[in-house]
């Protein structure tokens, strides 16, 4: 059985120092907390309309928030940090059902 790496439950080792913002709202994390993904998502974009996406990296900062790079598919906007929420952010499988 295959391991699934993009899971946000082993999101990294300890974080570092906090790093500066590469948004309104996220982290941009240290090279060596980063853990690069190919993860698949569907996004609900609170307007009852969802979107597929894609996670590309897992953080986690000191207070054990775990934040996701993430890049919705519609819109054109580049990835951008943002902290994981399992209600709003469905990761799909990325092989096989």
């Amino acid at each position: 059985m295959m391991e699934n790496q993009c899971s946000p439950g082993d999101a990294g080792g300890p974080a570092g120092p906090e790093p500066a913002g590469t948004d309104q709202t996220g982290p941009e994390a240290a090279a060596r907390d980063v853990r690069w993904v190919y993860q698949p998502v569907e996004v609900d974009l609170g307007d009852g309309g969802w979107a597929l996406g894609r996670i590309s990296a897992w953080w986690q900062d000191a207070a054990g928030q775990r934040w996701c790079r993430l890049r919705i598919g519609r819109g054109g906007q580049p990835a951008l940090w943002q902290p994981f929420d399992p209600a709003r952010v469905l990761l799909l499988p990325v092989s096989g059902l």
